[in-house]
This record gives C-alpha cells, sequence and structure tokens, in this order.
C-alpha cells in the first residue's frame, strides 16, 4: 500500500519551489503547521531528510532532497496530463540558469540563444552573479544549472567540464612584459599586481602563488573586470584576468596587452555544475545537453584570444 499521496507530493515540490513553510502554505492552502507536521511525517517515511534547515535561513533541498522533488513534480505533471489530456492546465516547464558574473558577458547570451531555440516549450530565466550567491542558488534548487570556474563546490555537486582557461596578465603596451610571449607567476611577483576582489576569485589567485612558495604584491582590488582592465592599462598594476574581452581596449579607451601566464597549475576548468543529477526527461537534463554540445566549440575564440597590442 502506498503511503504517499499526490497531495504530499504537492508539499514537497511547493517548499522546493518557495523555499520557506510559510509561503509555501500559503501556495497549497494548508496552515504552516499543518504543512510542517506533514513534511516531518513524509521524511520519516522515506528515511532521510529531504531539506536542511537552518535558523534564519531558508529550506534548503539536500542532493536526496532536489531527486525526490524533481521525481515528484514529474508524477504531478504526468497526473495533470492523465487529468486534461488536452494540456490546458498542464504546467509550464522552468529552467533557471546561473552564470559566474565574469564569464556571463561571453557565455551567458549564446547559452540563453541555444535553449530557447532547442526548448520553446520551457520558461527560461538567468541570474548573473559571484561564487558564494551562485553556489547558493544551485544548494537552494533556485537554479538548474550553472556555468562557472570549478572553484567553491563540494563533492556534492556534478561537474561537466567545457574548457580549461589560462590567466592572463593585462599591462598597457609601454609595460616591459607587452613584448613578452608569455609570463611565469614567479615573473609577476617582480610587478605591483591588480586582482579580483571578488572572494573565491581572489583565494584562488593567492593560493595559486603560495602553491609556489611566491609572495605577490598587492596594488588594488578590483570590483569588476572592467575596473581591473581600466587600471592595469593605467598603469597601476599588472591586471590578471580569466575572461579577455576583445578589441584590447579598456573601457576609458587606454590599450591593453595580454601575455598568457603559462604556470599549467594556474589553468582553471569552466564547467556546467549542478546539485543533483536532473531526471532525463526533465527540462535540466536537455538544457545540460544542448548547453554541453553549445559551449563546447568557439568559447576559447570569444573569451581567451590574446590580445597584443604593435
Amino acid at each position: 500500500m502506498l503511503y504517499l499521496t499526490l497531495r504530499h507530493y504537492e508539499y514537497i515540490c511547493a517548499v522546493a519551489k518557495h523555499g520557506s513553510l510559510s509561503a509555501a502554505a500559503e501556495a497549497v492552502h494548508v496552515s504552516q503547521p499543518a504543512l510542517s507536521a506533514a513534511l516531518s511525517r513524509i521524511e520519516e517515511h522515506l528515511g532521510h531528510p529531504l531539506f536542511l534547515r537552518r535558523r534564519g535561513a531558508a529550506l534548503a533541498l539536500t542532493p536526496q532532497g532536489r531527486k525526490f522533488a524533481d521525481q515528484a513534480q514529474e508524477l504531478l505533471d504526468q497526473a495533470a496530463r492523465l487529468e486534461d489530456p488536452k494540456g490546458a492546465g498542464q504546467r509550464p516547464q522552468r529552467l533557471m540558469l546561473a552564470c559566474f558574473s565574469d564569464l556571463a558577458p561571453f557565455l551567458l547570451a549564446p547559452a540563453l540563444r541555444a535553449l530557447r531555440e532547442a526548448l520553446p516549450e520551457v520558461e527560461i530565466s538567468h541570474r548573473a552573479c559571484g561564487f558564494e550567491p551562485l553556489i547558493t542558488a544551485l544548494t537552494t534548487g533556485e537554479a538548474d544549472l550553472a556555468i562557472t570556474y570549478d572553484l567553491g563546490l563540494d563533492a556534492a555537486f556534478s561537474r561537466t567540464g567545457l574548457d580549461r582557461y589560462a590567466p592572463h596578465a593585462l599591462v598597457p603596451p609601454e609595460h616591459p612584459l607587452a613584448g613578452r610571449g608569455s609570463v611565469t607567476l614567479e615573473e609577476l611577483t617582480h610587478y605591483p599586481l591588480v586582482l579580483s576582489q571578488e572572494g573565491m576569485s581572489l583565494q584562488h589567485m593567492l593560493g595559486l602563488f603560495k602553491t609556489h612558495g611566491l609572495v605577490p604584491r598587492i596594488a588594488h582590488r578590483a570590483d569588476s573586470l572592467e575596473l581591473l582592465r581600466s587600471l592595469a592599462a593605467n598603469g597601476e598594476g599588472v591586471g590578471i584576468s580569466y575572461s579577455l574581452p576583445p578589441g584590447g581596449i579598456s573601457y576609458d579607451g587606454k590599450p591593453l596587452t595580454a601575455v598568457r601566464v603559462t604556470d599549467p597549475a594556474a589553468e582553471e576548468p569552466v564547467i556546467l555544475a549542478a546539485h543533483a543529477h536532473a531526471p532525463k526527461a526533465s527540462a535540466a537534463a536537455k538544457a545540460h545537453e544542448i548547453l554541453l554540445k553549445t559551449l563546447s566549440s568557439g568559447r576559447s575564440d570569444l573569451a581567451q584570444a590574446d590580445h597584443h597590442v604593435d
């Protein structure tokens, strides 16, 4: 005899969608205490928690909970189709794609275009943000997939490699490094540096130097990629960036030369990340295959072309 009913599945999906008992209870038209009690009984029956409960924070799906919620939604959608074969009441599929902010100008728009062309029936939304908000969005189920560097993600996240990017040193054309074809981390310690202020990016770059027993001289920590490029172009220090907008010109019109950092350990994977395995028929699974095909070619020419000033 089945213990869980479609109503129970509705409860799980509502909590997964809204992230709070109060909002979920309002959505499914039950009291919050009744929903909380039902949720506890469901988890007790299953033998494992579906949600992480942290004081003062939204309810977050566990990896098992995310898988269960995805399958529960599929079941609810199937039930809706049985009741309404013509599809008048069918719930539209939704997909949220997150992208790390520095990669977004290069990869997000092509990704969205490919998804909308291949999945016209899916409501697609997006978010460009830093590492910590991106990880939170994946963990809580707000985002289904994310395009990001492989930084800050633990073993609970699935990863599919898209490419490996090398950092570049950004300097004005009169800088001693401008005529070089490449540079090492050790050589960069002789110059003041401009690094990203973003937490994970900064920790990653400092960790690279530390791994080689090197101590960098940091002149500036920039709040954005374009500020980093502008500071470098104006001689405030050697900028270090994995993302290279085409053209070799900063926002304030100053020329920039990009010199590749050749230390193998400095290369960073760009990945397609998810917090749980998506069912094969789900929008997330279809989107994963589309993005893998779309972003597996042509990215290097766009985001990793060397910009040298003669």
